[in-house]
């Protein structure tokens, strides 16, 4: 398996203005997270949108990031749901030969028990030809994936090696930290915890804003991994107001505008979310004029 610690990010899918998959411009921002030192790619995560597309459009998504990367960067492909029978058939039948390991959200909506959750990883662990890397995002799904469950899953099964967490409880990531098997990785879901769980012991993230801001936030992650928390935080504290702002109106309707500033894509998502309101975009791109390179 390639590296997943430090600076993931989840990428946006982005449309023309007729709706359809903006091949070109997923292109460009593929490339701006190479040229911006991203550490790998996570395609088709919730940030694409990926609930609205078809399954042709995620075809065309997969294959526009493996022709734009080239190699370049590990790739991650997002499969999960609350299906368990339907994603252990597209594991099974998928061809993931581009990708180094999968995303998988705890299932939402049906809110199974601690038992539940663990059941249905361990059957994706079954099925799964790739490394899967665990998804807790409580404020989505309606269930919390516990600690204890995580240790379980990343114990019993050996292709089951991360987990991207988005509970937004610091106490529970230092849990999760301290009781975790030895290789095994924590990832922050919340680009505003990313750094304090770095310096708790976790492992990197898997960002939204980071695909917009590449060079400041990878840097951010990395200067934290290597110890350098002063420096670290110093570019946290200049980024923090345009890691709340994104999320204000949804995701990934803020990212959209960063990349609309830009100029690498227009702001348009597909229903049932909207576009940023006036206010948030004006609010998004006077951030977006602060942000000035920190020195190295």
């Amino acid at each position: 398996m390639k590296d997943l610690r430090g600076a993931g990010v989840a990428l946006i899918t982005p449309f023309k203005v007729d709706g359809s998959v903006d091949v070109e411009a997923l292109r460009k921002i593929v490339a701006f997270n190479i040229e911006g030192n991203i550490d790998y790619l996570v395609v088709l995560g919730t940030t694409a949108e990926s609930v609205t597309l078809s399954k042709v459009e995620k075809q065309l998504v997969m294959r526009t990031v493996e022709e734009a990367n080239q190699g370049a960067l590990p790739l991650v492909i997002g499969i999960g749901g609350n299906n368990t029978m339907a994603l252990v058939e597209e594991l099974q039948t998928s061809d993931l030969s581009a990708y180094d390991a999968i995303l998988s959200v705890s299932p939402y909506y049906n809110r199974p028990t601690q038992e539940g959750i663990y059941q249905h990883f361990a059957a994706l662990s079954q099925a799964s030809p790739l490394p899967i890397i665990l998804y807790n995002v409580p404020s989505r799904t309606g269930s919390n994936m516990l600690p204890e469950t995580v240790v379980r899953l990343a114990k019993k099964f050996d292709n089951i090696v991360a987990v991207k967490e988005a509970c937004g409880n610091m106490t529970q990531v230092q849990e999760l930290i301290s009781k975790r098997p030895e290789g095994f990785l924590v990832l922050s879901g919340d680009d505003i915890t990313a750094l304090p769980t770095i310096v708790a012991g976790g492992d990197g993230v898997i960002s939204v804003i980071g695909q917009g801001l590449p060079e400041e936030f990878s840097k951010m992650i990395h200067e934290g991994l290597n110890g350098n928390t002063e420096v670290a935080y110093s570019y946290h504290y200049k980024m923090q107001d345009g890691m709340k702002l994104i999320f204000e109106e949804g995701n990934p309707a803020g990212i959209k505008v960063v990349f609309e500033y830009l100029g690498l894509a227009n702001p348009l998502v597909r229903l049932p979310l909207i576009t940023a309101s006036e206010a948030l975009k004006h609010r998004i791109v006077s951030f977006m004029e602060s942000m000035i390179r920190i020195p190295a």
